[in-house]
This record gives C-alpha cells, structure tokens and sequence, in this order.
C-alpha cells in the first residue's frame, strides 16, 4: 500500500485527522485498506522536522502532507523536489515561495491556502469593535513557529498603530509557558489576549478556554473550535474543511495527478463566531450591530 505522511504542528486528538482522512474517502483511500497513513505530531516540537522529513524522503513516502503547518510546509519543500506535497498554509504560498503561482503551482507542492495570517488585522478590528473601551491588547504567539510569530507580530504592530491601541507580546512554546504567558498577562494588565494561529495552540484549546476563563479576559482565535470549548470569539475560515481538502489532493495525486497540475485552492467562507455565554459571563455588552454580522452565536 502507498504511505501517505501526515505532518501537523500540534497533537493527536484534535479531530482533524478524521476529517483528512474523510478527503481521502472521497477520492476511493480508506486508511488501512488501501493506503497507510503515519502520523507525525509534532506537539509544538517543531525542532524535531528535519529529523522527521530527512526518514520520510529516505523511505520515499508517496505523499508528504502538512496540513496547518507553514513551517513543516517549507521544510518538507526544501527536503524534496520529487516527492509530492500537499500543504495547508494559512499565508499566501507564492508569497512564501512554495508554488510559482496558484493556478500553475509547478515543481511537487499544492495544497489550499486558508488565510489564517492574512485576516490577523480583520480579526484585530473586530476585537477593538467587540471591546471598544479595551486598550490594552496581549498578543500570544508561538516562537517555535517562525512563520506565524513574524506574520502576526507585523499584522497587529500595523493594526494597533493604526488604531492608536497598545500591544504586549508574550511567548509560548509548551504547555507550561503557556500558564506563564496568562500569569504574565494578568501581572501586566492586559485587558484582552489575541492568540496567534498555530498547530500547537490548537491542539491545546481546553487549557486556553479554561484560564481565559480563570483569569476574566477575553480572548480570540482564528478557529471556532476554541469558541466551542470558551473562548469570547474567533474569525477565520473552516480549518476542518481544510483538512478535508488536503485529504481530496492527496488522493488524486494517488490516483495519478501531478502535484503541479492540481491549482493551489483557496478558503471562500470566513466565519465570525461569538461565544455568547462566555460575554455574559465577563460582563460585555455585545452591540445589536455586531451579533447581526456573527455567523454563529453560541448561547
């Protein structure tokens, strides 16, 4: 049976493997019968790529995937030329010179871009309406993942200047810096906490709900999944519907398609999800106007 690698950021039990493998049943793949899938969860230990992609190119994988993960994304290019990849990157993949262009990729990458960096000043601008009183912004960002810690610190910088609003940035790269970031936070008064896109955050969206929640502020995400478990609000596009995308790519290219024949996609849908419940609980006032504009309200 063909070996598909799979490479994520973050760690097993997020769900989103199923809906990879779900892309693959709708091209005729079904794990275990006729394709094998390793995954390779990286949990925020994203020193451990070059050691994980130099075994996968020796073994010569049919298909490499990195769904969610610029950084795996660029080394996996990097690595080979002749195995196909299949991203999901969350920044323009020309841009990041993964393809030469999205409607004829060229070399052995495709994938879809999803936008998760390049709606950073959109999902801003929506905080400061959601909390206008609000000046004080914490911006988490992960600096393991260089990718996303240089998109987000450039987009916020630009955005709280032009919004005349001030930013702290704080680290996190494991699940105890993570409780050092929120201690951090609360020391030095940050009135809201917008969270960086990456792997490894997503993977830990119970631990993010429940300090959000221990230590009153609001916070927000480009994924909904972290709305669903608490958090105040997200903006982004389906990250589930990513991975099912990538799992369709992969396998037309295991039926025969040339990685360089297959156009880069690209996530139409963005969604705006409030957690109703959980601005009750802060003691926010949602204005009439922006409930309207949400997608989902969650009560």
């Amino acid at each position: 049976m063909p070996v598909v690698a799979f490479i994520n950021g973050g760690a097993a039990g997020t769900g989103r493997a199923g809906s990879f493998r779900k892309g693959l049943s709708e091209t005729g793949y079904t794990e275990g019968q006729n394709v094998t899938v390793e995954y390779h969860w990286l949990a925020g230990h994203y020193e451990r790529l070059p050691a994980v992609l130099a075994d996968l190119v020796q073994r010569r994988v049919a298909v490499i995937v990195t769904p969610g993960t610029i950084d795996a994304s660029l080394a996996a290019k990097t690595a080979t030329a002749t195995i196909p990849i299949v991203f999901g990157v969350g920044q323009d993949p020309v841009a990041l010179g993964l393809v030469t262009s999205l409607a004829h990729p060229g070399g052995n990458t495709t994938g879809i871009n999803f936008f998760a960096f390049e709606v950073d000043n959109k999902r801003f601008g929506l905080m400061h309406e959601l909390l206008p009183k609000t000046s004080r912004f914490a911006v988490l960002v992960n600096p393991a993942n260089a990718a996303s810690t240089d998109a987000t610190s450039k987009a916020l910088k630009e955005a709280a200047r032009a919004l005349g609003l001030g930013v702290l940035f704080f680290n996190a790269s494991t699940p105890a810096e993570i409780d050092a970031a929120f201690a951090a936070c609360a020391r030095e008064r940050a009135d809201a906490l917008f969270i960086a896109g990456d792997g490894f955050f997503t993977s830990r969206g119970v631990q993010f709900a429940t300090l959000a929640v221990r230590d009153r502020i609001p916070a927000s995400y480009v994924s909904r999944e972290m709305v669903e478990a608490g958090l105040l609000m997200s903006y982004g596009t389906s990250i589930v519907d990513m991975f099912r995308q990538v799992g369709v790519y992969t396998g037309s290219i295991l039926r025969g398609a040339k990685p360089s024949d297959l156009p880069v996609l690209q996530s139409t849908k963005f969604e705006f999800v409030i957690n109703l419940q959980t601005a009750r609980s802060l003691g926010l006032e949602i204005p009439p106007t922006l409930l309207a504009r949400a997608d989902e309200v969650i009560e």
